[in-house]
This record gives C-alpha cells, sequence and structure tokens, in this order.
C-alpha cells in the first residue's frame, strides 16, 4: 500500500470513523445473535457484513498514513447500553434507538467526496432502507420475487414506517414517566422543604404528590390507551366488511393507492391482485397502508398504565427517600444530590432515543429538573417567612 504524507486531522478522522464502524459491527453481531426471528437475524448479518467494509476501508486509510491499525476495542456505552436493552426486551424494543445511530453514519459520509465515500454512503442509505422494510414486517434483505419486489417498493416509498418506529415506545415512556415523577416531586418537597415546615409534613406531601401523580398518570394513560385502542379496532373492523362485501372497490382503492406512491398500472393492478387472493393479507395491507397502523401493536391499556404508575412512582420516591431517613438540611442536600444523579441518568437514556451526546442530554436534565426545584424551594421559604 502507497504511504501518503500523514495529515494530523485526516488520520484523526480516519481513526475516529474507524472506532464507529467497529463499534457498528459490534452491534449489528449482538444484535444477530440475540435475534430469534431468522428474517431479522439475516438483517442485522447483511447490515455487519457492509459495516465490516466500511472499517476495512477506514483501516487502509490510517495504514495509508504509516500508522499501524488499533486493536479492535469495546463498544462505545451507547452501543452497550443498546445491546443490553435488546437482550432486557428484544431487538425491536431499541430499533429507534440503532436507527439513530445509523443516521450519525449516513450524516458523517454525506459531504465526503470519491468512489469509496459514495459506496459507503450508499451502503448506509440501504441500511436505513433495511430497518424501514423490518418496520412494516417486511424482510429486510432483497426481496427473490418480483412481486415481493413490488411490495417492499411500496412500503419503502409509504412514510407510515415514522408513525409505526415507535417500537422504542415503552422505554420512552419509561423514562419520561421516571423524569415527570422525579421533577414534579422534586419540586414539590422542596417547596416544602424551603417553607421550613416539619419533616414529617415534607413526607405528607412527599407520598401525596408520588400517589396522586401516580395514580394520576395511570388513570390517563389507561383511558387514553384504551380509547385509542376502541377506535383502532372499530376502524380495523370496517375494513374488514369493506372487504367482505365490497372486493372488487378494494382492490381497486389498492390499485389505486399504489399507483401514488409511483407503481405502474401493471405493477399496481397486479401487487392489488396478488393481495386480495389472501384476505387477512389484503386486511393487513389495508390497515397498514390506509390507517397507518400496526393491527399487531394497538397496545394495552393495562400495560401502559400500570408503566406509567410504575415509572413516575420510582421517579417520584428519589427525592422523598432523604427525609424517610433524614431531617433538616441534612435531608434537602442529600434529596437535592440523589435527585440531580438520577436527573443526569435520565438525561442519558434520552439520548439514547434522541442521538444526542450523553453530557449535554445530561446536563441540560439537571439545569431544568434542578432550576425549578430551585424555584420552588425560593417560593417556599417567601411563603414560610410571610406565614410565620
Amino acid at each position: 500500500m502507497t504511504t501518503t504524507e500523514s495529515d494530523p486531522a485526516e488520520l484523526q478522522h480516519a481513526l475516529a470513523n474507524l472506532k464507529l464502524e467497529r463499534d457498528a459491527v459490534q452491534l449489528y453481531d449482538g444484535l444477530a445473535d440475540l435475534e430469534r426471528d431468522p428474517v431479522r437475524a439475516d438483517a442485522f448479518h447483511a447490515i455487519a457484513s457492509g459495516e465490516r467494509r466500511h472499517a476495512f476501508v477506514w483501516a487502509s486509510r490510517v495504514e495509508a498514513h504509516g500508522e499501524q491499525v488499533p486493536p479492535m476495542e469495546p463498544p462505545r456505552w451507547r452501543v452497550k447500553a443498546i445491546l443490553a436493552l435488546a437482550r432486557l426486551s428484544g431487538t425491536k424494543s431499541v430499533s429507534g434507538m440503532v436507527k439513530a445511530l445509523e443516521g450519525d453514519e449516513l450524516a458523517l459520509y454525506e459531504d465526503l467526496d470519491g468512489p469509496e465515500m459514495e459506496a459507503i454512503a450508499a451502503d448506509e442509505r440501504e441500511h436505513a432502507a433495511i430497518w424501514k422494510r423490518l418496520d412494516m414486517g417486511m424482510p429486510g434483505v432483497e426481496p427473490s420475487t418480483p412481486e415481493a419486489a413490488a411490495a417492499a417498493e411500496i412500503a419503502m416509498r409509504d412514510e407510515s414506517w415514522h408513525r409505526a418506529a415507535g417500537n422504542s415506545g415503552t422505554l420512552r415512556a419509561t423514562v419520561f414517566g421516571v423524569n415527570d415523577g422525579l421533577v414534579s416531586n422534586l419540586a414539590l418537597v422542596m417547596g416544602f422543604a424551603g417553607a421550613a415546615t416539619s419533616n414529617e409534613i415534607i413526607v405528607l406531601a412527599g407520598v401525596a404528590g408520588l400517589l396522586a401523580g401516580a395514580f394520576s398518570m395511570a388513570a390517563g394513560e389507561y383511558i387514553s390507551m384504551q380509547s385509542q385502542k376502541e377506535l383502532f379496532e372499530r376502524q380495523i373492523e370496517l375494513e374488514r366488511e369493506e372487504l367482505r362485501f365490497m372486493p372488487e372497490q378494494e382492490r381497486e382503492e389498492l390499485a389505486a393507492l399504489y399507483r401514488t406512491k409511483g407503481l405502474s398500472e401493471e405493477e399496481a393492478e397486479m401487487v392489488s391482485t396478488r393481495l386480495m387472493q389472501d384476505p387477512e393479507a389484503a386486511l393487513d395491507t389495508k390497515i397498514r397502508e390506509e390507517l397507518g397502523l400496526d393491527p399487531d401493536e394497538l397496545g394495552s391499556p393495562w400495560g401502559a398504565a400500570g408503566y406509567s404508575f410504575a415509572a413516575f412512582a420510582l421517579g417520584a420516591f428519589i427525592p422523598l427517600l432523604p427525609f424517610l431517613l433524614l431531617s433538616g438540611t441534612a435531608a434537602i442536600v442529600l434529596s437535592a444530590s440523589l435527585a440531580l444523579v438520577a436527573l443526569f441518568i435520565v438525561g442519558a437514556l434520552v439520548s439514547l432515543l434522541t442521538g444526542r451526546g450523553l453530557l449535554y442530554s445530561g446536563v441540560r436534565q439537571c439545569i431544568i429538573g434542578g432550576g425549578t426545584a430551585l424555584v420552588t424551594f425560593i417560593v417556599g421559604s417567601l411563603i414560610g417567612v410571610t406565614v410565620g
């Protein structure tokens, strides 16, 4: 290999990208090992192979600068966290976080020149496309028949995958539920603490805030989810009846829908006719294409209520705990300290969902939650002085 004159900035860029691609290899290898669905596992293996090719390109660039390629290192914390969550709740639950990492890589290559970089950028776009197909319940790798290819093209052009991309919704709801409980009860107990009330009153207020908030969150989530589920079930039943009594009209609707998505007349007719031969497949397609719903994931009202209650209660208990063990300044300082640590952790978890940096998200969460608590403490102090 020809050695080029070493540019420190370019070398560091190549090393950073090598690390990024190696992390992606370890991520997708890990997801493939955890995945029990062979179709999804094959898709993860395919993406991992692409990431290995990209890592080889960057390793070659490191060597071109006359440097030795560093050995493989453990992945960064975000990859480890994603794999840990996937191990606990399945690969579908982390799809949003994995796609955020794919977005990071794609943004890195979009502005780079040269055939190698163009090939890498094309691969990254294909990886995003594989995830779209998986989100639509379709094979992530290249379809093997013209009919499957046409259906895959439909799914790829359909933006409803954004609405269905909430496979990490349970994690998102849990994280934000903990955050709500943490911030609201921290502000509550700090307001009472600022008013210099007795420890018993602070504990009573904290427990009341915990229970009231948790039950309110659970009840609201149950009613919202149940109403939404009933609405979706009604829409699905109407689609079922239309397919039963008006099959030709429904076939024409499907063909027209596919034509608006860019398929030719012949392709649209072929796919719609093929789908109508299987009523359940046609119904599933109508639900996904027209309603933008995943019939297998309409949500569980009791599950949503339980998650909301537990998440809020967990967050609300953290600032309350010190007042159950201590009193006075010691309890206030410990409560604020525990809350700030918890806020930083919540911010770190949020960064998994948003793709933002861990430090940025954690500090931002501390500033928002800590600022809220400080304001209520000051207001409580002023009220306490006035009342006293």
